[in-house]
Protein backbone atom coordinates (compact mmCIF):
# COMPACT_ATOMS: atom_id res chain seq x y z
CA UNK A 1 0.00 0.00 0.00
CA UNK A 2 1.42 3.34 -0.99
CA UNK A 3 1.49 6.23 1.39
CA UNK A 4 -1.04 8.10 -0.78
CA UNK A 5 -3.48 5.17 -0.69
CA UNK A 6 -2.93 4.84 3.02
CA UNK A 7 -3.72 8.55 3.55
CA UNK A 8 -6.80 8.37 1.36
CA UNK A 9 -8.07 5.30 3.21
CA UNK A 10 -7.31 6.89 6.56
CA UNK A 11 -9.19 10.05 5.55
CA UNK A 12 -12.18 8.03 4.35
CA UNK A 13 -12.37 6.36 7.75
CA UNK A 14 -11.29 9.28 9.95
CA UNK A 15 -13.53 11.92 8.38
CA UNK A 16 -16.84 10.14 9.05
CA UNK A 17 -15.64 9.19 12.53
CA UNK A 18 -14.72 12.79 13.29
CA UNK A 19 -18.08 13.91 11.99
CA UNK A 20 -19.87 11.42 14.24
CA UNK A 21 -17.83 12.51 17.26
CA UNK A 22 -18.62 16.17 16.51
CA UNK A 23 -22.32 15.43 16.17
CA UNK A 24 -22.32 13.40 19.37
CA UNK A 25 -20.67 16.27 21.19
CA UNK A 26 -23.40 18.61 19.99
CA UNK A 27 -26.16 16.32 21.14
CA UNK A 28 -27.54 16.99 24.58
CA UNK A 29 -30.00 15.31 26.84
CA UNK A 30 -33.56 16.05 25.92
CA UNK A 31 -34.82 19.11 27.75
CA UNK A 32 -36.64 18.37 30.96
CA UNK A 33 -40.36 18.47 30.63
CA UNK A 34 -41.50 21.91 31.70
CA UNK A 35 -43.35 21.87 34.97
CA UNK A 36 -46.65 23.58 35.17
CA UNK A 37 -46.75 25.95 38.09
CA UNK A 38 -49.76 25.54 40.31
CA UNK A 39 -49.86 29.25 41.08
CA UNK A 40 -50.03 32.40 39.04
CA UNK A 41 -48.88 34.57 41.93
CA UNK A 42 -45.95 36.88 41.32
CA UNK A 43 -42.89 36.62 43.57
CA UNK A 44 -44.01 39.80 45.37
CA UNK A 45 -47.44 38.27 46.01
CA UNK A 46 -45.86 35.03 47.21
CA UNK A 47 -43.63 36.87 49.68
CA UNK A 48 -46.64 38.87 50.91
CA UNK A 49 -48.45 35.57 51.49
CA UNK A 50 -45.45 34.20 53.36
CA UNK A 51 -45.18 37.24 55.61
CA UNK A 52 -48.93 37.33 56.23
CA UNK A 53 -48.85 33.66 57.30
CA UNK A 54 -46.92 34.68 60.42
CA UNK A 55 -49.99 36.49 61.72
CA UNK A 56 -49.67 38.64 64.76
CA UNK A 57 -48.52 35.80 67.00
CA UNK A 58 -51.03 36.86 69.63
CA UNK A 59 -51.76 34.13 72.14
CA UNK A 60 -49.08 31.69 71.04
CA UNK A 61 -45.56 30.67 71.85
CA UNK A 62 -42.94 32.71 69.99
CA UNK A 63 -39.22 32.44 70.71
CA UNK A 64 -37.21 35.59 69.98
CA UNK A 65 -33.40 35.52 70.31
CA UNK A 66 -31.32 38.47 71.43
CA UNK A 67 -30.11 40.49 68.44
CA UNK A 68 -26.67 41.83 67.58
CA UNK A 69 -26.77 45.57 66.82
CA UNK A 70 -24.75 45.26 63.62
CA UNK A 71 -27.02 42.47 62.41
CA UNK A 72 -30.10 44.56 63.22
CA UNK A 73 -28.68 47.45 61.19
CA UNK A 74 -28.09 45.11 58.25
CA UNK A 75 -31.63 43.73 58.53
CA UNK A 76 -33.05 47.25 58.56
CA UNK A 77 -30.89 48.14 55.57
CA UNK A 78 -32.13 45.04 53.72
CA UNK A 79 -35.76 45.95 54.44
CA UNK A 80 -35.22 49.49 53.14
CA UNK A 81 -33.42 48.25 50.01
CA UNK A 82 -36.15 45.72 49.29
CA UNK A 83 -38.84 48.39 49.70
CA UNK A 84 -36.93 50.59 47.23
CA UNK A 85 -36.81 47.74 44.71
CA UNK A 86 -33.11 46.97 45.19
CA UNK A 87 -33.67 43.29 45.94
CA UNK A 88 -30.19 42.10 44.95
CA UNK A 89 -28.66 44.66 47.32
CA UNK A 90 -31.05 43.55 50.05
CA UNK A 91 -29.80 40.00 49.50
CA UNK A 92 -26.19 41.19 49.90
CA UNK A 93 -27.04 42.95 53.18
CA UNK A 94 -28.72 39.80 54.51
CA UNK A 95 -25.82 37.64 53.32
CA UNK A 96 -23.46 39.88 55.30
CA UNK A 97 -25.68 39.56 58.38
CA UNK A 98 -25.71 35.78 57.97
CA UNK A 99 -21.90 35.79 57.88
CA UNK A 100 -22.00 37.40 61.33
CA UNK A 101 -24.72 35.13 62.75
CA UNK A 102 -24.93 32.07 60.49
CA UNK A 103 -27.44 30.18 62.63
CA UNK A 104 -30.13 32.84 62.97
CA UNK A 105 -33.39 31.31 61.69
CA UNK A 106 -35.06 34.71 61.22
CA UNK A 107 -32.19 35.95 59.04
CA UNK A 108 -32.20 32.76 57.03
CA UNK A 109 -35.95 33.07 56.52
CA UNK A 110 -35.68 36.69 55.42
CA UNK A 111 -32.97 35.66 52.98
CA UNK A 112 -35.20 32.82 51.70
CA UNK A 113 -37.93 35.35 50.96
CA UNK A 114 -35.49 37.60 49.12
CA UNK A 115 -34.27 34.57 47.15
CA UNK A 116 -37.87 33.98 46.09
CA UNK A 117 -38.11 37.61 44.98
CA UNK A 118 -34.96 37.06 42.92
CA UNK A 119 -36.49 33.97 41.32
CA UNK A 120 -34.09 31.53 42.99
CA UNK A 121 -36.49 28.76 44.06
CA UNK A 122 -33.75 26.33 45.05
CA UNK A 123 -32.10 28.83 47.39
CA UNK A 124 -35.48 29.86 48.84
CA UNK A 125 -36.33 26.25 49.66
CA UNK A 126 -32.87 25.45 51.02
CA UNK A 127 -32.76 28.52 53.24
CA UNK A 128 -36.30 27.97 54.57
CA UNK A 129 -35.50 24.33 55.38
CA UNK A 130 -32.28 25.33 57.12
CA UNK A 131 -34.09 28.07 59.06
CA UNK A 132 -36.75 25.59 60.18
CA UNK A 133 -34.11 23.08 61.29
CA UNK A 134 -32.30 25.73 63.37
CA UNK A 135 -35.42 27.45 64.72
CA UNK A 136 -37.90 26.70 67.45
CA UNK A 137 -40.18 24.89 64.95
CA UNK A 138 -43.27 26.59 66.34
CA UNK A 139 -44.84 30.01 66.08
CA UNK A 140 -44.96 32.72 63.44
CA UNK A 141 -41.48 32.12 62.05
CA UNK A 142 -42.24 28.41 61.64
CA UNK A 143 -45.31 29.30 59.58
CA UNK A 144 -43.17 31.53 57.34
CA UNK A 145 -40.72 28.66 56.76
CA UNK A 146 -43.43 26.26 55.70
CA UNK A 147 -45.34 28.82 53.66
CA UNK A 148 -42.12 29.52 51.76
CA UNK A 149 -41.80 25.81 51.02
CA UNK A 150 -45.45 25.67 50.00
CA UNK A 151 -44.96 28.55 47.54
CA UNK A 152 -41.83 26.91 46.07
CA UNK A 153 -43.66 23.59 45.66
CA UNK A 154 -46.55 25.38 43.93
CA UNK A 155 -44.05 26.98 41.53
CA UNK A 156 -42.55 23.56 40.86
CA UNK A 157 -45.97 22.04 40.13
CA UNK A 158 -45.69 19.72 43.15
CA UNK A 159 -49.25 19.54 44.51
CA UNK A 160 -48.45 16.85 47.09
CA UNK A 161 -45.44 18.77 48.39
CA UNK A 162 -47.47 21.98 48.60
CA UNK A 163 -50.23 20.19 50.51
CA UNK A 164 -47.71 18.69 52.95
CA UNK A 165 -46.16 22.10 53.53
CA UNK A 166 -49.63 23.61 54.08
CA UNK A 167 -50.35 20.94 56.72
CA UNK A 168 -47.03 21.75 58.41
CA UNK A 169 -47.99 25.45 58.53
CA UNK A 170 -51.01 24.56 60.64
CA UNK A 171 -48.87 22.43 62.97
CA UNK A 172 -46.71 25.46 63.82
CA UNK A 173 -49.48 27.06 65.91
CA UNK A 174 -48.92 26.19 69.57
CA UNK A 175 -50.34 28.16 72.45
CA UNK A 176 -48.13 29.52 75.22
CA UNK A 177 -47.56 27.38 78.29
CA UNK A 178 -50.24 27.56 80.97
CA UNK A 179 -49.54 29.99 83.79
CA UNK A 180 -50.38 28.99 87.30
Amino acid sequence: MTSRTFRETSLRIALPCALLVALAACASAPPAAPTTALTSATPVQMVATIRASAGDGEGELSVQPLRDNEVEDLRDQAHRLEAQGHVADAAKALDHAIEIVPGDPALLQERAEVALLLGDRAAAASLAERAFALGSQVGPLCRRHWTTLEQVRLLEGDAAGAAAARAAVDACRIGPPARY
